[in-house]
């Protein structure tokens, strides 16, 4: 074993012992020198590590464990799968600034080029990545070969380690992780891989084993997760982003649809009917008008685009619910020529463009329905849930729609995927 295999060995040999989350991800992927000149720092598609060795032997260890890191969490968090329409360039750069701060923050030592900025801390990629431009001239440290577009066919990196515009590669078919596969996890290999032995960048995936690997990947975080847990070496924002991103997925409206329709005061009358009628007693659908609450957070983390998005839902299910709808705008306070009420016959529209405000503090919606409305049969807060919450829950549902992954001390909280 040369001296730059015995280097990776040892980082990841720490890696499973210091931090067994991520240890048990990079054992998954086994290790590749790149020949040629495709890649110039490290490199994955979502089946192997690949490494420039000039690289990696500039290195030190902590920094070989970052790199190591770095790329485990890309499959794991499944970035090759995840970009759908977002432009390459700014979805790269995003799911770095996602990643490298976890690891900070599990004090591994950054590598030269890594991206850090602190205003995006504890963010997923999806959060970040309306916040970057293209003009920014931000490069990541790696090659993300598991996502080739289309302005870049050639696959060659652009500019240091970015390898932009590329399509998710692969070396072998996709396999469960029960299936015995060709190789051990973790191996470090020279010539076995079709991008070692060619020395090309690994050809594309197909649709199908793109879908097979982010199952197999999602599979494998669950895993590391739990034993992590056990071992009790899975805190931290690492592990509020984790626990996060495996919460079961269901869409916000399917939820809200729900919420909406079991709140809804629709029953069946079996009274006895006039005998002009007859004498057979026949149900008939008996419908009380639903007196819902909405509160806007105008404090500027939610934009006019996903206001207007939740409004237009809202509007859909308030026929099929039979309710009447009270928008309350609020930042720091109340807005001015709050309240707007529509009735179930009318269309809910925003009243008027909010610009952001200050801080965010929801007690004033509360105290506005305990002295106008404390009859109301729900309340729906749309909010990045950042802000002053009641000290006590209210008597009405409350159902939180949140941007963001903050918490909420009571009431339901919807995630706004």
């Amino acid at each position: 074993m040369s001296d730059l295999e015995t280097k990776l060995s040892a980082a990841r040999t720490r890696l499973i012992l210091d931090k067994p989350f991520l240890g048990a991800l990079v054992l998954r992927l086994p290790m590749i020198a790149a020949e040629g000149d495709w890649c110039h720092t490290t490199a994955t598609d979502a089946r192997s590590f690949y490494y420039n060795a000039d690289f990696i032997d500039a290195l030190t260890l902590e920094q070989t464990q970052f790199v190591l890191a770095h790329e485990a969490l890309h499959c794991a968090l499944s970035h090759f799968a995840r970009r759908m329409h977002r432009d390459k360039y700014r979805w790269d750069i995003a799911c770095d600034l996602a990643i490298n701060p976890l690891l900070i923050a599990e004090e591994l030592e950054p590598c030269p080029g890594a991206l850090h900025i602190v205003e995006y801390d504890g963010m997923t990629a999806e959060e970040i990545y309306p916040c970057i431009d293209e003009s920014d001239h931000m490069n990541t440290h790696d090659h993300h070969i598991y996502d080739q577009g289309d302005d870049n066919p050639g696959g060659t990196p652009s500019d240091g380690g970015n390898a932009e515009n590329e399509q998710p590669p692969s070396g072998q078919s996709s396999q469960p992780d029960n299936v015995q596969e060709t190789k051990q996890p973790g191996q470090t290999q020279q010539q076995s891989d079709p991008a070692s032995s060619s020395g090309n960048q690994p050809p594309p995936l197909t649709s199908k084993e793109q879908e097979q690997l982010a199952i197999q990947w999602t599979q494998r975080l669950t895993g590391a997760h739990q034993q992590a847990l056990q071992a009790g070496k899975m805190g931290g924002e690492m592990g509020r982003m984790i626990g996060h991103l495996l919460q079961p997925q269901i869409p916000w409206r399917m939820l809200l649809a729900q919420y909406m329709t079991a709140t809804a005061r629709d029953d069946y009358n079996w009274a006895r009917p006039s005998r002009r009628e007859g004498d057979a007693i026949l149900p008939s659908l008996r419908s009380n008008e639903l007196k819902v609450i909405v509160a806007l957070d105008t404090s500027g983390s939610i934009s006019e685009a996903e206001m207007n998005l939740f409004v237009s839902e809202l509007d859909a299910l308030k026929g099929q619910a039979h309710a009447r709808l009270t928008l309350l705008a609020c930042d720091a306070t109340l807005s001015d020529d709050t309240p707007w009420i529509t009735e179930p016959w009318e269309q809910f529209l925003l009243p008027r463009e909010f610009k952001g405000g200050g801080g965010t503090d929801f007690k004033p919606v509360f105290e506005w329905i305990e002295q106008n409305d404390s009859n109301a049969d729900l309340l729906i807060y749309f909010t990045d849930a950042q802000g002053h919450f009641p000290d006590h829950e209210p008597r009405m549902p409350v159902i939180w729609l949140v941007k963001g992954r903050a918490e909420v001390p009571w009431g339901q909280r919807i995630q706004l995927n």
